[in-house]
């Protein structure tokens, strides 16, 4: 296929492992870095529209499986990572890291204090209605702006993207670019602080220094952990593979993490397959121990071979 010229960077057969956070897939088709938003919309204004568009973050939340993508990948970068403030709107670029948005806005005097801990950009976080402690994306936000397949700029409200537990409904191939945010006033300091102890507990609880994608299954109780002490777990990802005797469990270089047992963790040789192989028999151990299923939150795409 013969691609279009581009002001951006557009590579053929890209290997993409390096560019995930479990470091593991094979190439994609293609990879298409743009310079700016009118190069974003002139490529995809012209490549066919049955050629697949695959938008990527930071490679947070994604497996991609060994045999690589067939489709073009579109990775944001420097000119899609701005913010600003306009009394307690914050706009931000979709691939500002989400913990540097909450950092930013604090330091404004801002509360985003929710997405200090997500992993990922604030593309993905919108995309997957990320949250944390109980707050989500569909708390704070008030439109977000999106590329269409066809190259067309269009703006989202809240209720556009129908948001529920841990999906929205932006369709396949669109490319978020922008969001804007509703956020409280509060200290600075105190904001900072709140951040502090939230990092704190999440690196005393998670395994942040092994190479893992964030939770890996949803809660089946329909929400995130809100960090309280009167959380109830009965019905917590977590829980559940603890009881169905998986914690720790391994297949090849993955494993299911013995700090937290809802994150899988590339050891060190892991290959997509055997992540993916460890996740379905934990989904079919957990199935059969409590009778229910668990849902994918890592995204997964590619083909195996």
């Amino acid at each position: 296929m013969q691609m279009p010229e581009v002001r951006g960077t557009l590579t053929q057969n890209r290997p993409l492992a390096d560019l995930t956070w479990l470091r593991v897939g094979g190439p994609a088709d293609w990879l298409f870095q743009p310079a700016d938003l009118e190069d974003l919309c002139a490529f995809l204004k012209a490549i066919p529209v049955d050629v697949s568009v695959f938008p990527m973050g930071v490679g947070s939340n994604l497996i991609v499986r060994d045999g690589g993508i067939r489709a073009v990948v579109v990775r944001l970068g420097r000119g899609f990572n701005g913010i600003s403030f306009d009394g307690n709107r914050v706009t931000v670029g979709a691939a500002l890291l989400d913990s540097m948005a909450a950092r930013k806005a604090a330091a404004e005097g801002l509360d985003l204090t929710f997405l200090r801990t997500i992993p990922g950009s604030i593309g993905g976080a919108i995309r997957m209605n990320a949250g944390c402690y109980g707050t989500y994306v569909a708390d704070h936000l008030v439109s977000a702006q999106a590329v269409t397949r066809e190259g067309e700029v269009v703006t989202l409200s809240a209720a556009d993207l129908q948001f529920g537990y841990r999906n929205s409904t932006l369709p396949e191939g669109w490319v978020l670019v922008s969001a804007v945010f509703e956020a409280p006033a509060g200290d600075p300091a105190e904001l900072e602080q709140k951040m502090a102890d939230q990092l704190a507990k999440r690196d005393a609880t998670q395994p942040t220094k092994d190479r893992t994608a964030g939770s890996t299954f949803r809660n089946p109780a329909g929400f995130s952990s809100t960090g309280r002490a009167d959380d109830v777990h009965d019905l917590k990802a977590w829980k559940l593979i603890d009881d169905a005797g998986m914690r720790g469990a391994t297949i090849g270089g993955a494993q299911m993490s013995p700090m937290h047992s809802n994150f899988l963790v590339n050891t060190g040789e892991a290959t997509a397959d055997d992540l993916e192989r460890l996740g379905e028999l934990v989904r079919k151990s957990v199935f059969q121990s409590s009778g229910l299923e668990l849902e994918w939150e890592v995204i997964r795409i590619g083909t195996k071979s």
